[in-house]
């Protein structure tokens, strides 16, 4: 059982991931710069890497709210804020 939960998480972390990197890329933004703006004394995020290698531009189009949302139930708060800011501009 305890494994499962962990799979469904990291599963549901990977979605979190795919929507934050098809919202960038939608938005000609490289979405590993905001992260390292976000989170500057992280290492680099391979998952974001390797999405942005697959991802399409508009193959998926996803609100802003919709990222945000999404970013903060996942607790990054720091990320949804420069995404935000981003989004202002």
């Amino acid at each position: 059982m305890k494994n499962k939960v962990i799979e469904q998480y990291e599963a549901d972390e990977n979605m979190m991931i795919q929507i934050y990197v098809q919202w960038c890329i939608n938005h000609d933004i490289n979405p590993l710069e905001l992260y390292n703006r976000a989170y500057p004394n992280q290492a680099s995020n391979n998952v974001i890497l390797e999405l942005m290698e697959t991802t399409e531009k508009n193959s998926t189009i996803i609100d802003t709210g919709t990222v945000l949302d999404v970013l903060q139930l996942f607790g990054n708060d720091d990320l949804a804020y420069v995404v935000s800011e981003e989004d202002k501009k």
